[in-house]
């Protein structure tokens, strides 16, 4: 079942390529469903298989094991040794939640749209002991993958795993204000951008959140998706949007806020990054250093 990909590894930039489905799995937009149901119907008696979502594949090198849909591109990684760290840098970034939240208040809700290899989902649950962790992916193999490779636990009373659409799960009025960190990673194979990606979207996001709620998004920097990916985040969130630089010649990792505005010093954030770090191992005084140099007028105090 495991096949190197030896021209997988000749470059990081490949990792840019994080995704949740391939082509084949994309369907019609919201306003296009309805035609294409009649198109389907004209076409009916042709006998046709298309398949739904790419083959979900892995390789293996050097300790890491990854995950792909049928390519050579990384759909996300975890190294055989440490199954419940958080390989990629990216990833990493994707919890820079943990500066602004703590995990161990009371009910605390950490959701992931797009499983992935699912190593948020499975830091989540190891480190925080307190918190309810759900994710949400619309292909059933990767969820499969999750549990068969990549050391995904079963689920429990503060782990659940939903085969749903992340439209859908956000659309849910029962999600209103109920999740206080959530990480978004929806792309398809070709990474041009989130599968979901209107302010329409980005609007649901911030309506399941908590106040104070965060929410982090991966984004594909190189691409002309970029921008108008951070404009509508920001029409959505009032433009209380930081980002981190590009990594991995591709993901940019950007941070929205909900809630009560935000005035600290980066001196008390570089406080809270050593907590963060020496509780996690994640690299959070790193994250500062970024963060503040990244992100226009922020270079004194953090005013969001």
């Amino acid at each position: 079942m495991i096949r190197a990909l030896s021209a997988l590894f000749s470059s990081m930039t490949l990792l840019k390529r994080k995704s949740i489905e391939a082509v084949a799995s994309r369907r019609p937009a919201r306003g296009e469903r309805e035609s294409s149901r009649t198109n389907f119907s004209r076409d009916a008696g042709e006998k046709r298989m298309t398949p739904r979502f790419a083959p979900v594949t892995f390789s293996e090198m050097d300790g890491v094991r990854y995950l792909h849909f049928g390519t050579e591109w990384v759909q996300g990684a975890m190294r055989l040794r440490k199954p419940d760290a958080i390989e990629l840098e990216y990833a990493q970034q994707m919890m820079a939640w943990l500066l602004f939240l703590s995990p161990s208040e009371p009910d605390f809700h950490v959701a992931q749209l797009g499983l992935g290899a699912a190593a948020l989902t499975k830091f989540s649950h190891r480190h925080f002991a307190r918190a309810k962790v759900t994710a949400v992916e619309l292909n059933p193999a990767v969820i499969v993958a999750g549990r068969s490779m990549f050391a995904l636990r079963d689920d429990d009373a503060r782990l659940t795993v939903l085969e749903q659409d992340a439209w859908d799960y956000v659309m849910d009025g029962a999600h209103t204000a109920t999740i206080d960190a959530l990480q978004v990673d929806l792309y398809d194979a070709t990474a041009r951008g989130p599968v979901l990606d209107t302010t329409a979207f980005y609007r649901a996001c911030r309506r399941v959140l908590k106040a104070p709620g965060v929410m982090t998004i991966n984004l594909f920097g190189d691409h002309d998706s970029f921008p108008k990916n951070i404009v509508r985040i920001c029409d959505a969130f009032d433009n209380r949007v930081l980002v981190f630089p590009e990594v991995h010649d591709g993901n940019v990792i950007a941070m929205a806020f909900n809630g009560p505005a935000i005035d600290v010093s980066w001196e008390t954030l570089e406080a809270r990054a050593e907590v963060v770090e020496s509780a996690t191992k994640l690299p959070a005084k790193d994250w500062v250093k970024k963060l503040r140099a990244a992100n226009a007028r922020q270079e004194e105090r953090l005013v969001i």
